[in-house]
């Protein structure tokens, strides 16, 4: 008899704690999972790209393109400027209506931002901006990363979260000299059209071999080599080919994106990736001619 009593109050035990042992059980899966995440968040990221030479290889503008890891949707154009130039590293930049400034530390993976400064203007969107300088301002990893032609650049906090993502600017092979070379299909090399794009002052100019056109190049930094031209100027001379020089300034205020065909040729294409212009590069000496 007392043997049956021990045995059936083991038995009222064991179902009465299986429900906590299978609780305990379900909270610890839960908290081996976040870990999990948190390690795969920086240890599986694709295309990854050791850092040897950050001066080389994280200098100049980084665009924003997420923000804890929220895609950027606004219409301004946060961005980073990592200047390695002068004898202290320092950091320029804006949230997208007010400008940031400070220095910052990089070693090896490990990067952090100091003496953050930013101007106090009223911004459109002012909890983007905070949320920007926040991760600036956490930053305690960078991850490099090379999805060909474009690089990433992923700034994570001490815990290893992924708090911001920025994209190099993409278009730096618009930079130069150009002569037009086909225009609306049409091969126009022999007109000696040439075309200057400034892409780290925004600028753009051309010489249609009578009249000088001017303009601004605005970059849009949430698609991939999207670039248009705008306030196009153009002086008013009477030129022989007039009609070619027109269909030029029309074709740069329809294009929408650029292409790089090979290391001396650059495509323009319109809104539905047709080709306006095709660029053929020029050196110093052909410039001046």
């Amino acid at each position: 008899m007392k043997i049956t009593r021990i045995i059936s109050l083991v038995l009222v035990l064991a179902v009465a704690l299986t429900p906590a042992v299978s609780e305990a059980k379900k909270k610890k899966d839960k908290k081996n999972d976040r870990q999990q995440v948190q390690v795969d968040e920086t240890e599986n990221m694709p295309n990854k790209v050791h850092i040897k030479d950050a001066a080389k290889q994280l200098y100049g503008e980084w665009n924003v393109v997420e923000i804890n890891k929220q895609p950027y949707s606004g219409s301004e154009r946060p961005y980073i400027y990592l200047d390695f130039s002068s004898g202290k590293n320092r950091l320029m930049g804006s949230l997208g209506t007010n400008a940031v400034n400070g220095t910052f530390t990089v070693k090896g993976e490990k990067l952090s931002f100091a003496n953050l400064i930013t101007t106090d203007r009223d911004a459109t969107s002012a909890s983007t901006e905070r949320a920007i300088l926040k991760a600036l301002q956490d930053a305690h990893g960078v991850i490099l990363t090379r999805l060909e032609p474009t690089e990433y650049l992923t700034i994570t906090d001490k815990h290893n979260h992924q708090i911001l993502k920025l994209r190099r600017q993409n278009i730096d092979f618009l930079n130069g000299g150009w002569k037009v070379k086909e225009l609306n299909g049409e091969n126009v090399e022999n007109r000696n059209i040439k075309l200057v794009a400034d892409v780290e002052m925004l600028t753009i100019n051309a010489d249609s071999g009578c009249n000088i056109i001017n303009g601004v190049i605005n970059i849009n930094p949430t698609k991939e080599f999207a670039v248009e031209f705008e306030d196009l100027v153009s002086t008013h001379y009477d030129c022989p080919n007039l009609s070619t020089e027109t269909r030029m300034l029309i074709a740069l205020e329809e294009t929408a994106s650029c292409k790089r065909l090979n290391d001396n040729e650059t495509a323009l294409l319109d809104r539905n990736g047709k080709t306006l212009i095709v660029l053929k590069r020029l050196n110093v000496s052909q410039l001046k001619k």
